[in-house]
């Protein structure tokens, strides 16, 4: 059975192919989603707890519907483990 795979950026699941954002030459990224990466640059520049803000209301939705949702106190633990929050060593 395959990992599901997260958003390097904002920690949506990558389930789909219509999920996936785009590189500079049209390819789609496996890394990070169609509303954080597109033309090979992210959408937008924020930090990671404007980041988090941002999905708060998304997993709000998604709790309504019966599905797991984070917190912004899970988020702020779990997106530093990601690709575009982690620090360089």
């Amino acid at each position: 059975m395959e990992q599901m795979k997260f958003c390097q950026s904002c920690g949506m699941p990558l389930g789909q192919e219509g999920d996936l954002g785009t590189e500079k030459n049209g390819e789609k990224s496996r890394e990070y989603c169609v509303y954080c990466y597109q033309n090979g640059a992210f959408t937008q520049e924020c930090t990671m707890e404007e980041m988090a803000d941002a999905c708060v209301g998304f997993a709000k939705e998604a709790a309504q519907e019966g599905q797991p949702g984070l917190t912004k106190e899970e988020m702020m633990q779990w997106f530093p483990t990601l690709k575009r929050w982690r620090k360089e060593d």
